[in-house]
């Protein structure tokens, strides 16, 4: 937190002209005291701030000493350490670049700034997953450049079906989902999604894109995802569940799982989604303990049946002994 602390310090002495321990004080939520302090340690540190004593006096930079990193907040010159190590997913050239604003930090502090950057490692496999290595995809670097320079791409694209097209789009955005990277388009049909790994070529135009005027990435994304969640998982079972299981529900689930408010018995009314009939009483039948499906009776007479099933094959003594050798 101190190094966090001298760094908003520094961020603030390059917004303005002068500060006061008091101005510190209350930017950081500090005691004067303390701000004193700091302003005390980043001139022992080396950083070229000196104090003006006297009425109207304060702490300034030597002549308004400034770097690359003035527009950053504190906690955003960390995730910035952070992005350089070994657990960014950025690209050599966006790591590179990176580097170079973190080098713009007084030399000082770049020791901790290269200690942030190698204190995560980040491994997205789950238990029990095969290691999958995700490299970025080939045409990442033309969509992304198509996007800041805001022209139109002539797109190559094999769909799920291995069916060839050309098309000329609008790029408006990327997004990574994943090891999974997408390019956000207009088309003449309106907006479209591709995956990045099926695009065959990509030859930017001097085209300008045609970008809605209130387009937000993010926004837009979320949309996406929701509608692609929904087509996914079309089918919705209501159920109820004993308190102690909405944890064991939701590790299970994820956001499969929507938790409603209690029930006159005590238990919880839930909203579970999945593909189909058959997936779910699948699913669901291992959580039993916990869970009582109430809608649809498909679900319900499903899950019936693989009660019966699991009591024909399991509920019987084994008979037979197993395999011999002769």
């Amino acid at each position: 937190m101190r190094f966090d602390r001298l760094v908003a310090v520094l961020l603030l002495l390059q917004r303005r002209e002068q500060v006061t321990a008091a101005e510190v004080s209350r930017e950081l939520d500090v005691s004067e005291r303390t701000a004193r302090r700091d302003l005390e340690a980043l001139a022992m540190a080396g950083v070229p701030v000196y104090s003006v004593r006297g009425r109207g006096g304060g702490w300034r930079l030597v002549g308004g000493a400034r770097t690359d990193l003035s527009g950053l907040t504190a906690s955003e010159a960390r995730a910035l350490f952070l992005a350089v190590g070994p657990a960014s997913g950025a690209t050599p050239a966006m790591k590179a670049a990176l580097r170079q604003l973190v080098h713009a930090l007084p030399k000082p502090f770049q020791v901790e700034a290269e200690a942030a950057a190698s204190s995560l490692v980040v491994d997205p496999q789950r238990w029990g997953a095969s290691r999958i290595e995700p490299r970025p995809p080939r045409f990442l670097d033309e969509l992304q450049g198509a996007v800041i320079r805001g022209v139109q791409v002539s797109l190559g694209y094999v769909d799920g079906k291995g069916v060839e097209t050309r098309r000329t789009v609008h790029p408006l955005g990327i997004v990574a989902k994943g090891p999974v990277w997408y390019l956000v388009s207009n088309t003449e049909t309106g907006r479209r999604v591709f995956r990045i790994d099926r695009v065959s070529s990509a030859d930017p135009t001097e085209n300008p894109v045609q970008r809605p005027g209130d387009f937000d990435l993010a926004e837009s994304w979320n949309e996406i995802a929701e509608e692609v969640d929904r087509k996914r998982t079309p089918l919705e079972v209501s159920a109820v569940c004993t308190p102690e299981g909405i944890d064991v529900l939701r590790m299970a689930l994820g956001d499969r799982l929507d938790v409603g408010g209690p029930t006159t018995d005590g238990r919880v009314a839930v909203v579970i989604r999945g593909p189909n009939e058959y997936i779910l009483a699948g699913e669901l039948s291992g959580l039993v303990e916990w869970v009582e499906v109430t809608a649809p009776p498909g679900v319900r007479d499903r899950m019936a049946s693989i009660g019966n099933a699991l009591v024909e094959r399991y509920g019987r003594p084994r008979t037979g002994g197993g395999l011999h050798s002769s």
